[in-house]
């Protein structure tokens, strides 16, 4: 068995065509859709980067790892404590080693431990190859160590490759090459200019305004000029998704050269192949321009395709909703390995091998690092209670019919009671089930909260308050001060 896991990273399903895009960000990821089963509905349970992979490591939601924020306590995994053994329950119970234990050699291609010092990620690994930039470096360079990987352990049996690009992440950085290959196709519809205006008088880290952060980093421009700083008209609507999407199409082009070296190698088609990411990117929705703060569709829904021989139809789609550490279950299941008793994941294996759907009735996802949020996906719709909104002035309580609005623009808590209703009814009985084995012993995203909120948000609130005021935002600014007193003393 040769499994080759390709891990797009900020990768939204939306924006390939194999998912209904309209620009051709995605052939080569389109071809493999062609020949794989298809998932419609697959959502890391945590995002951002962080306690996604950790989610995605461990099999366990972060309520139960301990990793849902970037920095404080909660950004590293609960090891054990007095009964940790000699082996951790991380070592024992991790992907890499359960995959090991069905007899593959794991290896690794990804900084993302580096960058995140969630060095955590390389239990159960056998191999793991830093590029050394951080995630500042592009396809070509994880390439090259991935084909020379291939080159020479290819042909052997019994392996897992996990090869990590990060080109959709920002800053967007495709190479001067690439030119402008989407300047004559329209950018998505639903953000207008009046949309783009609306948002330019609100606030909030990465809002219109300020879509590097807090503030414009105008050295940040001239070095990775896809990347806008500000969405000051649809020119600048314009360069956040044609960056976006050359992003996109970057890490494609290298998905393709990956699938075409497997055939060089004569064994592509004896190699299941499986494309995924860690979360999407939020491009507008919710006044986030271009990052993942926030636990909602966008953020959480990621692309999946598998393609297994033997295994998975071609060309067939599966709509049932899926944990991303559902198929890590799965995985396992179809390598005849048992699935560990701590894992919140499920596996669907028998549902895939009679061609069902299978899934849960519904999904809760969270989100640390930037805001402090918990959403429940189930039918059409979405809710989503905010703990902590990161400066944005969200609702507390919003909900969203994802099938006819699926870019978030319409509140409709006040609308829809029964639907709020049947949403809190999901996420208090999802909460009762899970908080009784939290790790540390009580709520992560509480103590995010209790330790100054997220990690990304922390101490700026003073300073951007400035800002906000030097810009005109006064009345944004006066209700963040307001409902963020505490912050301040």
């Amino acid at each position: 068995m040769r499994i080759l896991y390709i891990d797009i990273d900020t990768l939204r399903p939306d924006h390939l065509g194999c998912y209904g895009y309209h620009r051709n960000t995605s052939p080569n990821i389109d071809l493999l859709a062609a020949s794989s089963l298809r998932f419609e509905n697959v959502h890391a349970s945590d995002t951002p980067c962080l306690p996604s992979r950790t989610a995605l490591l461990t099999g366990q939601f972060g309520i139960h790892n301990g990793v849902v924020n970037h920095g404080g306590t909660d950004a590293d995994p609960y090891l054990g404590g007095a009964g940790r053994e000699f082996w951790s329950r991380l070592q024992i119970d991790s992907f890499p080693t359960r995959l090991k234990r069905a007899g593959l050699k794991t290896a690794s291609i990804s900084s993302f431990a580096q960058r995140h010092s969630a060095f955590h990620w390389y239990a159960g690994f056998d191999e793991a190859h830093n590029v050394g930039k951080y995630g500042l470096e592009t396809a070509d360079e994880v390439y090259a160590i991935a084909e020379d990987w291939l080159q020479r352990k290819g042909q052997s049996d019994d392996w897992f490759l996990h090869v990590h690009m990060w080109d959709p992440h920002t800053p967007y950085r495709a190479a001067e090459s690439y030119g402008e290959p989407f300047a004559d196709d329209p950018v998505p519809d639903w953000l207008t200019e009046e949309v783009r205006a609306a948002d330019w008088a609100k606030g909030g880290p990465h809002s219109a305004q300020e879509c590097s952060g807090f503030a414009p980093k105008v050295e940040a421009l001239k070095r990775f000029p896809r990347q806008p700083q500000q969405i000051n008209d649809m020119a600048m609507v314009r360069r956040m998704f044609d960056g976006y999407d050359t992003g996109v199409l970057v890490a494609d082009d290298y998905v393709g050269r990956l699938l075409n070296l497997l055939a060089d190698l004569s064994i592509d088609a004896e190699t299941t192949v499986i494309l995924s990411s860690d979360h999407g990117e939020t491009l507008g929705e919710l006044n986030v321009y271009g990052d993942h703060q926030t636990a909602d569709q966008i953020t959480s829904r990621v692309p999946m395709m598998i393609r297994w021989p033997g295994v998975t139809v071609p060309g067939t789609v599966n709509n049932g909703m899926h944990y991303q550490i559902d198929v890590s279950a799965t995985i396992l299941e179809l390598l005849g390995q048992k699935v560990p008793d701590s894992w919140d994941g499920t596996s669907i294996a028998e549902s895939i091998k009679a061609g069902q759907d299978g899934g849960r009735s519904h999904l809760v996802v969270s989100q640390g690092a930037w805001t402090c949020q918990r959403g429940v996906r189930f039918g059409d719709h979405l809710l989503m209670q905010t703990l902590h909104d990161g400066y944005h002035l969200y609702d507390d309580l919003m909900l969203f019919d994802i099938k006819q609005d699926p870019h978030e623009t319409r509140n409709l808590v006040q609308s829809a009671p029964d639907i709020v209703a049947q949403g809190q009814s999901l996420l208090a009985g999802w909460y009762a089930d899970v908080l009784v084995n939290a790790a540390r012993g009580r709520d992560p995203l509480l103590n995010v909260i209790a330790e100054g909120g997220p990690y990304h948000v922390r101490g700026q609130l003073k300073e951007y308050l400035a800002r906000l005021r030097s810009t005109g935002r006064d009345g944004f600014a006066d209700a963040l001060e307001t409902k963020y007193a505490s912050d301040l003393s």
